[in-house]
């Protein structure tokens, strides 16, 4: 990656962060919980754009222009929200379940090689 490239990501990322010290404060609370769990639990690609977040903040915006309560605009279970954004995308738990898998198959076929006169 060029420096030019990681200086155009970060331009970006301050401009998004600026859209979203924009909104009134119980949607930026949601946002940065939002956020958070995206970070941990959330899709794979998520890292490599920043599209799911600029949507989300759109969706916000346009709920705060029509002076919606931010829990009007996910529902009150907002991890409920969150996975129903990116139930088709690759999360981390998915990847982590795989190399789980991946293992114990090496693993369980290491000794039944062993096994083997």
């Amino acid at each position: 990656m060029k420096l030019q490239d990681i200086m155009q990501g970060k331009k970006e990322w301050r401009a998004h962060m600026a859209r979203v010290k924009a909104l009134p404060q119980d949607y930026q609370i949601v946002y940065k919980e939002i956020q958070k769990y995206l970070f941990k639990v959330g899709p794979v690609e998520l890292n490599e754009s920043t599209g799911l977040l600029t949507g989300i903040v759109d969706l916000f915006e346009e709920g705060a222009a029509m002076k919606k309560g931010v829990l009007e605009v996910t529902g009150r279970d907002v991890a409920a929200f969150c996975d129903e954004l990116i139930k088709d995308s690759k999360t981390y738990t998915d990847l982590y379940q795989e190399s789980v898998k991946q293992a114990v198959s090496k693993a369980i076929k290491k000794d039944i090689d062993k096994q083997k006169p």
